[in-house]
C-alpha cells in the first residue's frame, strides 16, 4: 500500500510537466514545419495546445509504467513543401528537443525562485503553495531534459536521426532513414541490454549534480 501511495504521489508530481513537455514538443515540430511552408500539421489540427491531440494513450501508459520509453502521436510532416529538404528536416527535427530544453530552463527558473522562499523552512500556511511548486518545477526540469536528450539519440525515427541525416551524403540517406521501420526494435534492444537505462541514469545524475543542486 505504501509503495502504491508513493507511486501515485510521484505520478501526481510528474504528470503535468510530462504532458506539457510532450504536447509542446510535438507542437514545436508542426509549427516549424508550418513556418517552412508545410501546412500538413496545421490542416490536421496539430498546432494546438490541446494535449489530447498529441498524446497516444498507450504510449503515455507505457512511459508511466516503464519510466524509460513511450511515444506520442507523430506530427504529420510533408517534406515536399520544404525548399531545402535536408535543412527543412533538420530544423523541424531539432524544434521538438529545443522546445523541451527551453521548458527545462523555465522550470529551472521557477525551481530557483521556489528555493528563494526556502521550502524547507516556510510556515505551515505557505507549504501548500511553495513546496508543490518546488517539486513540480524540479520534475519539469528532469522530464524536459530527458525528453530532449532522448529524442536526440540518432536512431530513426527519433529526432536525432534527422540531425545526423543532415550531415550525411545524400546517397546514404535512403539506407540510414530506412532503419526507421526497425527503430522501435532497436530501442527495445537498448532497453533490454541496459544501455538505455544506463544512459538515462547518467543523464539524471548530471541533472541532480549540476542543475538541481
Amino acid at each position: 500500500m505504501e509503495s502504491l501511495y508513493s507511486s501515485l504521489r510521484e505520478l501526481s508530481i510528474f504528470i503535468f510537466p510530462l504532458i506539457l513537455g510532450i504536447t509542446l514538443h510535438e507542437v514545436g515540430h508542426g509549427y516549424v514545419a508550418y513556418l517552412l511552408g508545410d501546412p500538413t500539421a496545421k490542416n490536421a489540427g496539430r498546432l494546438t495546445l490541446n494535449p489530447l491531440k498529441h498524446l497516444d494513450p498507450i504510449g503515455l501508459l507505457v512511459l508511466i509504467v516503464t519510466r524509460t520509453i513511450g511515444w506520442a502521436k507523430p506530427v504529420p510532416i510533408n517534406p515536399n513543401y520544404f525548399k531545402n529538404l535536408k535543412q527543412g528536416l533538420l530544423l523541424v527535427s531539432i524544434a521538438g528537443p529545443l522546445v523541451n530544453f527551453f521548458l527545462a530552463l523555465v522550470f529551472w527558473l521557477i525551481f530557483k525562485l521556489s528555493i528563494f522562499f526556502n521550502p524547507f523552512g516556510i510556515s505551515f500556511g505557505q507549504v501548500y503553495i511553495v513546496y508543490p511548486v518546488y517539486q513540480i518545477s524540479a520534475a519539469g526540469v528532469i522530464v524536459n531534459i530527458i525528453l530532449g536528450v532522448f529524442n536526440l539519440i540518432p536512431i530513426p525515427p527519433l529526432d536525432g536521426s534527422k540531425v545526423v541525416a543532415y550531415f550525411l551524403p545524400s546517397s546514404w540517406l535512403p539506407k540510414y532513414l530506412g532503419l526507421e521501420k526497425y527503430g522501435f526494435f532497436i530501442i527495445l534492444l537498448f532497453v533490454f541490454t541496459g544501455l538505455l537505462n544506463g544512459f538515462l541514469e547518467n543523464t539524471l545524475n548530471i541533472i541532480y549534480k549540476y542543475i538541481l543542486s
